[in-house]
């Protein structure tokens, strides 16, 4: 009888991998979950430290979203939303636009009372985050023409961003490595010079041993670069049909975060020059991005970059906050026209995605039958009530008081650990967005060198990480420590001391 790796090996086609390098070793096969742990048919146990791809929130195997998928399985699993309703997919659109609404005193709330048109109203449901943002895509695109902002609509996207694979999405994307080969499928959009402090060309500092937005020194250079695109594309008679960006932190381009204040400034910027806001939270949504305060703390900054001394791991982050955002955008208090949510939708449970609309967007597409506005595209699975169910569930942990001190001392604990690997001269960058890490490696901290992706430094380090019990994939030379939720402090030290041990084994030569 074939062993599972065996029939892996035989049948499978895995994304994002060499599969010649994959045929030479043996798969771990994963059978079971339980928590922050993982099991493989061998019996063995890993720690999940990037939470299944950046998926899982609560932990596998967890009681309420089992039971409330079970309790919805005795009644139906699935049925067409193309002219049918149902219960949990219409209860989950009344949560997900309740829990994306911003704070009542916020200038935001304030936005949307005067024009209630713009407050995000309606939700469609998909699949996954490029579905997410195929639609959010596909909306603003129509919205645009029917305006008559733009005949020929256009969108603008960060420097190396990455929204997803179908091929909207990644039109939107400006990572040759991912992109370039399918150049000739894609419609062309622009992009934008994106915050990336610790190799910003314009930070004028050398490197220290400290989160690079802490000790940056700019004038805001990036700021200045989009206004001045916004503006010509602008004066040309046609604006940017859609601004397009992850808020807080850009993951597939290496886990870049956005220093504080960026975010607020840059969709400003695209607002007054006539973008829609199209916020791609289908990573950074669901709480990963910390609470109000650690967010503050982790990206410290003042109106004069780098005028103040870098902060570390200190006890300020030690009282729990009183406001705990679950989408990026409100950290900075930015409402978008359209919010693309996925991953963590359904806790890490089932493929389930969203996009929530503003009500002038649904608006565009409302007209008589014979007018032909109808927005015309959809899913099989569009409102799949499993996966509603377990995105209700997870919702409601999400937002009791327990669950957002827990995610604010796990955070405490991440930063705690991740300040013992600046011991590492291998170690350039860390960075950090509440319960989301990116360790960028290099060749040499002090001058920035990054090793040649064909040293598979980051991929080496990952191996060695799995071969002591903790998994993780990297993205490039940036190893991700993303645990879930119901991580324990012990389990967070475990991962951190791990990735140090197996950046000493493998970059530096150490003895495990």
């Amino acid at each position: 009888m074939e062993s599972l790796a065996e029939l892996d090996h035989r049948y499978l086609w895995h994304p994002f991998t060499q599969m010649r390098d994959w045929l030479k070793t043996e798969p771990i096969v994963l059978v079971r979950g339980r928590g922050a742990e993982l099991m493989d048919d061998r019996g063995r146990k890993y720690l999940d430290a990037n939470s299944s791809i950046w998926t899982n929130l609560h932990g596998h195997n967890h009681p309420r979203i089992n039971r409330a998928i079970v309790q919805q399985l005795g009644k139906i699993a699935h049925s067409s939303a193309l002219g049918f309703a149902n219960e949990p997919a219409s209860q989950l659109g009344k949560a997900l636009i309740l829990a994306a609404s911003p704070t009542a005193s916020s200038a935001a709330a304030a936005d949307t009372k005067k024009n209630p048109r713009t407050a995000l109203s309606k939700v469609f449901f998909s699949d996954d985050g490029s579905t997410a943002m195929e639609v959010a895509l596909k909306l603003a695109f129509e919205t645009a023409r029917r305006s008559g902002r733009a005949r020929k609509p256009r969108f603008l996207s960060l420097q190396n961003a990455y929204h997803g694979d179908t091929v909207g999405a990644v039109s939107l994307g400006h990572i040759d490595l991912f992109h370039k080969a399918y150049s000739p499928l894609l419609f062309k959009s622009d992009k934008v010079m994106a915050p990336y402090c610790y190799r910003c060309t314009f930070n004028r500092t050398k490197p220290e041993r400290a989160d690079a937005r802490q000790y940056r020194k700019c004038n805001w250079e990036c700021l200045a670069q989009l206004e001045q695109k916004c503006a010509i594309k602008r004066r040309g008679g046609e604006p940017y049909a859609g601004f397009v960006f992850e808020p807080s932190m850009q993951g597939a381009a290496g886990m870049i975060p956005q220093p504080k204040g960026w975010l607020q400034r840059a969709c400003g910027i695209a607002r007054e020059n006539g973008a829609l806001l199209i916020a791609d939270e289908v990573m950074t949504g669901f709480g990963r991005t910390g609470s109000a305060q650690t967010q503050s703390t982790f990206a410290e900054s003042n109106d004069v970059p780098g005028s103040s001394p870098p902060l570390r791991p200190s006890t300020r982050m030690s009282r729990v906050p009183v406001r705990s955002p679950l989408f990026a955008c409100h950290h900075e208090d930015v409402q978008p026209d359209l919010m693309a949510l996925a991953k963590g939708l359904t806790g890490g449970y089932l493929p389930m995605a969203a996009t929530l609309s503003s009500q002038a967007v649904f608006d565009s597409f409302l007209g008589e039958y014979e007018d032909f506005k109808t927005f015309f595209h959809g899913h099989s699975f569009t409102g799949n009530q499993l996966g509603a169910a377990s995105a209700l569930a997870s919702l409601e942990m999400l937002q009791e008081p327990a669950s957002t001190t827990a995610r604010v001392q796990l955070e405490n604990a991440l930063t705690q650990q991740l300040g013992q690997l600046w011991q590492h001269p291998q170690v350039g960058d860390i960075r950090q967005a509440g319960l989301i890490a990116g360790i960028e490696l290099v060749e040499d901290w002090k001058t920035r060198k990054p090793f040649d992706l064909r040293q598979r430094a980051g991929m080496r380090v990952c191996e060695a990480m799995a071969r002591r019990g903790v998994l993780t994939r990297p993205v490039g030379n940036v190893v991700v420590l993303m645990p879930p939720y119901c991580t324990t402090e012990k389990q967070v030290k475990r991962m951190v001391a791990v990735l140090g041990e197996s950046i000493a084994e493998t970059l530096q030569g150490k003895s495990p």
